[in-house]
């Protein structure tokens, strides 16, 4: 049966236990090369960020020049060193999130480890725990013990039904900070993607400004006497960008000039990126295409028609969710409710989707109130450009866009269009955040920056 002897032995495993599992930290000898590396990182990004301030202020400075060759050249070469001074800068913060990767999944596999190594102890002591539970008196007067060496066993089994209890409590701190951990985990790798991602925007960047450079100083003397011909064809470049037409869904085109002003507007308010904004319109314009449009009549069962055939369409809004909301916001901004384009429904679930920004009637009705204020109107019109842009970015500034994160504002565009983060799970909704942060960098480096000189 029992003994005192296997009864003490098993509470010094787990005191050991506890000793062994208590602390986890690197020793000196590991933290302080890291601590003297982190240190000098520091250092170095500090100087970078200076060396950054320092070209801002001559870009600033030029910029304030009349044009000429000169000016243009020194403007371009400032432009060139800001971008590769962040990419060094970025390049350090993935150093040192580098080191953080390495210490958190050590830390992490150590309490693991810890946690494993203490269940094993522990259902060990529960085992003997349980024969000590059947210890019973008959077994005290048959066997060879005084009762008093019995008390003895008594009182270690007490001592170990403490330590059980005190271990366990201890597993699932240690679980608690194990989750922390991977939390942690997680995000220091979204900021390292979200660097290197920065590095190739940056890197874009500069092979753009030295492709600008090189051009300027092969003019020709003649030529460098007629720059502002130069400068004429750049004015045109961004007129036309300007000029030229932005797909919205389910209303008239607009131009891009005014697209961005709406988006530089709705960016105000809510701090998410204007090429984030406008590349989640242009991912469901090209969505409506592929879906196309409808016509609801039938506002009791939300049946229909298709806008370019007239061909009846079955369950294009749900009834007991949108159909009064829908109602109630068409009638709200004047517009005919059986005459009002919707999208029509996928193969599985209801369409009915409203405008550029795509909000379910139900949605619309909870953000309303906040998007007509931010526009100064007394109702939000979900057809309106200005409404639906200024929607749009409330929306995904609510989903996290709003920190300029790559990671965030992808997860922000899939929970926009899936209403979970992006994932491999079915239905599939990576594609869409994948394709608007492409849509984003294309519009931000081929549209925004051509426009604001960058």
């Amino acid at each position: 049966m029992f003994s005192r002897h296997s009864l003490f032995i098993f509470l010094g495993i787990i005191i050991i236990s506890f000793i062994s599992f208590s602390v986890i930290r690197p020793s000196n000898a590991q933290t302080d090369p890291i601590a003297a590396r982190e240190a000098q990182l520091r250092a170095e990004l500090d100087q970078v960020l200076k060396e950054i301030a320092d070209q801002q202020k001559i870009l600033s400075s030029e910029q304030s020049k009349g044009s000429s060759i000169q000016r243009d050249l020194a403007i371009l070469t400032a432009q060139i060193n800001e971008a590769k001074l962040k990419i060094r800068a970025k390049n350090l913060a993935i150093e040192g999130l580098g080191k953080d990767i390495t210490v958190k999944t050590h830390t992490i596999n150590q309490l693991t480890g810890k946690i494993d190594e203490s269940r094993d102890s522990l259902a060990q002591l529960l085992r003997k725990t349980n024969e000590m539970d059947a210890y019973s008196l008959t077994d005290v007067v048959l066997s060879n013990k005084n009762i008093s060496d019995f008390f003895v066993d008594v009182d270690a089994f007490g001592s170990i039904k403490g330590s059980i209890q005190a271990a366990l409590g201890y597993i699932r701190k240690s679980k608690d900070e194990t989750e922390v951990a991977r939390k942690d985990l997680d995000k220091k790798r979204n900021e390292e993607i979200t660097q290197k991602i920065s590095i190739e925007v940056e890197t874009s960047k500069i092979q753009k400004k030295e492709k600008e450079k090189a051009t300027l100083l092969s003019l020709s003397k003649e030529q460098q006497r007629n720059y502002q011909s130069v400068i004429n064809v750049k004015k045109t470049k961004a007129a036309s960008i300007r000029a030229a037409l932005f797909s919205l869904r389910d209303s008239a085109a607009i131009p891009f000039g005014q697209a961005f002003d709406y988006a530089t507007a709705a960016s105000k308010a809510t701090g998410v990126r204007p090429a984030f904004i406008l590349a989640i319109l242009t991912q469901e314009s090209n969505l409506g295409q592929n879906v196309g449009s409808c016509y609801m009549t039938d506002l009791v069962g939300g049946h229909g028609i298709k806008v370019s055939t007239g061909e009846y369409v079955d369950g294009i809004m749900k009834p007991t969710r949108d159909i009064q909301p829908f109602i109630r916001i068409t009638k709200g901004v004047g517009r005919e409710p059986t005459q009002t384009r919707v999208s029509c429904p996928f193969s599985t679930g209801y369409g009915g989707a409203m405008g550029p920004s795509q909000f379910i009637p139900s949605t619309w009705e909870l953000f309303q109130t906040r998007i007509a204020r931010a526009v100064g109107k007394p109702a939000a019109d979900p057809w309106n450009p200005q409404d639906a842009i200024m929607a749009t970015g409330i929306y995904v500034g609510d989903l996290g866009a709003g920190t300029r994160d790559y990671a965030a504002e992808r997860n922000a565009a899939c929970r926009y269009y899936s209403g979970r983060a992006c994932d491999a799970r079915a239905p599939a909704n990576t594609f869409y955040g994948d394709q608007v942060m492409a849509k984003a960098t294309n519009i931000q480096v081929n549209m925004i920056d051509p426009l604001s000189g960058n």
